[in-house]
């Protein structure tokens, strides 16, 4: 289940990535992205 719920944010992280116009927005996506794998790794 882990691993499914990784990769479904890993995917998720990557269109919002690509979703984004600045250096800054990118920096904003990667940190909620890295706070979500903390949330599901607890």
């Amino acid at each position: 289940m882990k691993k499914f719920a990784l990769a479904l944010l890993a995917a998720a992280s990557l269109v919002s990535l690509a979703a984004c116009n600045t250096v800054h927005g990118i920096g904003k996506d990667i940190e909620k992205g890295g706070q979500a794998i903390e949330k599901a790794a607890k």
